[in-house]
């Protein structure tokens, strides 16, 4: 149940435009890059100097591969996986990391009815293979993987800090919330050491702390529904604040003449049909990662609801229909004029899943 989109950053496309080093009290920018949870994370910050900035970002990303470590569904030996491996046993114990996560998830699922749910781990290695091989999965498959899905069979305890996985062949799939958490984890990493200007974007999942310098708040584009790879139609400025989107622009698959994203629906388990693009903001990043999902799969009319019933959540939702490209935006929702021309031109950066 992955979700992800190409984003523009500037300061969602995602691209951001840097405002330079004016009026920034001695700060300068610095900008590293590192691939984790098969993406690529990128950190932007402002600091007094480069040694202090590198010292930074090394424990930022420290902190990313280690939620990697425990949160990874490729990775055989990964906390997760330990986990999935004794499915239908006892109660096993988990780090703090994996229960929070977990934790959090729960609490999206009951949100959503269903609409976002960890444990459809079975139906989506369904469909890595259908998207490769352009093929249905197998009817009997299909069924056998549903039966296995319900976060209601995951039992989670937390004063004994244990989570039981009631049916054997269970798999969790943390992949449309854990690198919100991450990047999350990532900025207050920064924000510990005393960086408190910060962007982190891991593909399609941002958290920004502090705006910088001279600036009230990073901007950041997201990009049109029908031209992923355009420049920007609608701007946010946000600091310390998260934004994600989940769409299919560009991972989805054509069976027998029909589109399927590659975001699964758990509660059907198939492939989601509704060409749409949802970008959320929120407070942190795994509630930004983990609602665009379950918007995304609730469709408009039951998203939005869960959107504004979410303490300082919005959501931009982009969708295709026979008539065109349809745009509603959520009541919190706030965006800004196009950008300011002087930022025309600074380097920017084009990020994807």
């Amino acid at each position: 149940m992955m979700a992800s989109a190409t984003i523009w950053v500037l300061g969602l496309t995602l691209s951001w435009f840097d405002p330079g080093d004016e009026a920034g009290g001695g700060l300068k920018r610095f900008e590293f890059a590192e691939t984790h949870m098969g993406s690529e994370f990128k950190i932007v910050l402002y600091s007094v100097d480069e040694p202090t900035a590198r010292r930074a970002s090394r424990s930022a990303y420290g902190r990313i591969a280690a939620l990697d470590a425990a949160f990874s569904d490729y990775q055989p030996d990964s906390e997760l996986m330990r986990l999935c491996d004794r499915a239908g046993g006892p109660p096993i114990r988990v780090s703090d990391d994996l229960l929070d996560i977990l934790q959090r998830s729960r609490a999206m699922y009951e949100k959503s009815a269903g609409a976002f749910d960890v444990t459809v781990g079975p139906v989506v290695r369904l469909w890595r293979r259908a998207r490769r091989d352009r093929k249905m999965p197998a009817p009997d498959l299909l069924e056998r993987a549903r039966a296995l899905v319900s976060t209601d069979l995951m039992v989670i305890d937390p004063k004994a800090k244990t989570v039981q996985l009631r049916k054997p062949g269970m798999k969790l799939d943390l992949g449309a919330i854990a690198k919100g958490y991450a990047s999350q984890a990532a900025v207050d990493t920064l924000r510990g050491l005393g960086i408190g200007r910060a962007l982190v974007a891991g593909a399609g999942d941002i958290v920004v702390s502090g705006p910088p310098p001279g600036r009230d708040g990073w901007v950041i584009g997201i990009a049109p529904l029908e031209a992923p790879n355009a420049p920007p139609s609608t701007w946010l400025s946000l600091h310390d604040a998260a934004v994600s989107t989940a769409g299919d622009s560009e991972r989805y698959v054509v069976i027998d003449g029909r589109r399927y994203s590659h975001i699964v629906d758990p509660r059907t388990g198939l492939g989601i049909v509704d060409r749409s693009s949802v970008t959320v903001v929120a407070r942190d990043g795994a509630t930004a990662d983990a609602l665009d999902t379950a918007v995304y799969a609730m469709g408009t009319e039951r998203g939005l609801p869960l959107v504004e019933s979410i303490e300082g959540a919005a959501a931009h939702i982009a969708r295709a229909t026979a008539s065109g490209i349809t745009v509603l935006e959520s009541r919190r929702f706030r965006s800004i004029p196009r950008a300011d021309p002087a930022h025309s031109g600074e380097p920017s950066a084009h990020l994807k899943p």
